[in-house]
This record gives structure tokens, C-alpha cells and sequence, in this order.
């Protein structure tokens, strides 16, 4: 008898079930025999670990963070941020600024939206390491317009001045080595993490201050193999706890729920012994895309050296 598989082993949907089932309609239809397999479920979590088993990452400091609500930096005014990391320009080119989109050569276009001391609306900055110009009053207009925190990010390659630091709520990040092996990892442990985020009410760099925030399927655990990039992996992901830029309150991709805690651009394995949901192993290309992600946020194995 042949089988129908109602999956698709890349990831599931509902397309691939129903292709099966319309299949399976017309085989019937035409006297032939139909056997419709059920989707394999997605193994979550590794077989109980007993407390003995489990043991410190080897090279890794400590086996907890916590983070605590912190009050963003006021040290400096958003005014000597920005001067801090461009350099004024005497005779701008004649090309767009891409953050207001008017001339460099004319005014910027928050002319008489902000009155900052010092920074005239026709005043042109290049940053430092990138060389990409703005207005130095639409600079400012973007900094105002994000977590002030001391730092500044290219709008156009994305390059990060200063630390970048997130907005995530406080919580607490546990990682420790189990004795279990994850899919093409046959020859090395399991790093395990396990973020735990209690509800809360959203403080004054979140979407809506004052108001509450639910924090879904915490705690939640994650996976890296026991090899020397799955621990600089963890290394990164420890800085990045601390910056606060693994998760975010915002929106949730999967329910619509708003006013909720969800991942930050930083992506985890969930999934410890497959891979249905695309978020487990094997996935030969997931440490370097991990890598990638944390570089984006300014989290790269020159911190590590600092």
C-alpha cells in the first residue's frame, strides 16, 4: 500500500496536507489503495537529565546572568552623541541625505522640528569608521527617535558607534552542558540556555510605558553544541543578554499578541532532536548565521577581547 506523507521534511504547512488529501481523494476515486501518514511531531526537549549530569560549559565564566531594570545612560546630551562620532563637512556633494531625503547641500528637513543648542539645520556630519554624510540635525532626529543609549547605527549600512544596548526586560539566563547530543553534532555534548522573562510593566523605552507586558512560553530553551564555536557562540549570546538585545517587547509574528516579550533579529534553536520547525538540527549553517546576527548588533569576538 503506498503512503502519502501529509509533512514536508524543510518544514511544515498546511499546503503539503492538503496536496496529500486531494491526492489521496483521487486515488480512492480510482480504486487504488491510500494510506495517509501523520506528520512526526517535533522533538522539543532531550530525554530527563538528573542534576548530576549536568555540568559547567568548559571556558565559560559562571553558569547564570540576570539582568535588572536599568534607567537608560543621560551622562551625555544627544547633542554631544552625535558630534562624538562624525566629522563636520565644509562642502557637502550635492546628493540626497537619506534620513530626511533633502539636499545635503540645503537645510535639513527637521529645520524648525527641532531647536537643538549648538547644531544648525544646514550643518552636514560623516561618520567616523563608514563615511556616509547626514545632517547633523537629522542625526540627532534619529537618535532622539530610539533607545538613547549612547550609541549611534548607520542608516545605511548599518554600522554601530559606540555599545548598542536593547530594551529587554529583566530576567534571568541559565546555561549549562547536558549529556545528550544534538542532530550532526553525534561527537559533542549539548550546551542548553534557558531564558526565563517574568510579565511585567513596560518602563519608559518600551512601546507603551506603564502599561503591562505578557511574556509567553518562558522559560525557553535553547540549544548549541559542545564545540569551540558553539561555546564563542554562547560567549556572544552572554554579551548580548547583557546589552539587553536578545529579546524585545513588541509584537508577536506567531499570535498577533502586542504588548508581548519576543525574540530581538538574534535567532535560537528551540528544537533539540529534529529539525521539522526549522528551528532545531541538523543545520549546517546556523553558528555562522548566528555569528552574523550578533556582528549585526555590535556583539563580535573583539568584545570578548575588551
Amino acid at each position: 500500500v503506498p503512503a502519502l506523507p501529509v509533512k514536508n521534511l524543510n518544514g511544515t504547512g498546511p499546503v503539503h496536507p492538503a496536496l496529500a488529501g486531494m491526492t489521496g481523494i483521487l486515488m480512492c476515486a480510482a480504486g487504488l489503495p491510500v494510506c495517509l501518514t501523520r506528520a512526526p511531531k517535533p522533538i522539543l526537549h532531550p530525554p530527563p537529565v538528573s542534576k548530576s549530569d549536568i555540568k559547567p560549559v568548559p571556558g565559560v565564566n559562571g553558569i547564570c546572568r540576570k539582568t535588572k531594570k536599568k534607567q537608560l545612560k543621560k551622562s551625555k546630551t544627544p547633542e554631544d552623541v552625535v558630534r562624538r562620532y562624525i566629522q563636520k563637512v565644509k562642502n557637502p556633494p550635492d546628493e540626497d541625505c537619506t534620513i530626511c531625503m533633502e539636499r545635503l547641500v540645503t537645510s535639513s528637513g527637521y529645520e524648525g522640528v527641532l531647536s537643538p543648542r549648538g547644531i544648525k539645520p544646514e550643518l552636514v556630519g560623516k561618520l567616523g569608521k563608514c563615511g556616509h554624510m547626514y545632517h547633523l540635525l537629522c542625526l540627532l532626529a534619529m537618535y532622539n527617535n530610539g533607545n538613547k543609549d549612547g550609541s549611534l547605527q548607520c542608516p545605511t549600512c548599518k554600522a554601530i558607534y559606540g555599545e548598542k544596548t536593547g530594551t529587554q526586560p529583566p530576567g534571568k539566563m541559565e546555561f549549562h552542558l547536558i549529556p545528550h547530543s544534538l542532530p550532526g553534532y553525534t561527537d559533542s555534548k549539548t550546551i542548553r540556555i534557558v531564558y526565563d522573562i517574568p510579565t511585567g510593566i513596560q518602563g519608559p523605552e518600551h512601546p507603551n510605558p506603564g502599561k503591562k507586558f505578557t511574556a509567553r512560553g518562558f522559560p525557553r530553551h535553547c540549544y548549541l553544541p559542545d564545540n569551540e564555536k558553539g561555546r564563542k557562540v554562547l560567549k556572544l549570546l552572554i554579551v548580548a543578554w547583557d546589552r539587553r538585545l536578545i529579546f524585545t517587547i513588541g509584537t508577536s509574528n506567531t499570535t498577533g499578541e502586542s504588548d508581548t516579550v519576543v525574540w530581538n533579529e538574534i535567532h535560537h534553536k528551540t528544537e533539540f532532536g529534529s529539525n521539522l520547525t526549522g528551528h532545531g538540527y541538523p543545520d549546517p549553517n546556523y553558528l555562522d548565521n548566528v555569528l552574523a546576527e550578533l556582528l549585526a548588533q555590535g556583539v563580535s569576538e573583539a568584545t570578548l577581547k575588551d
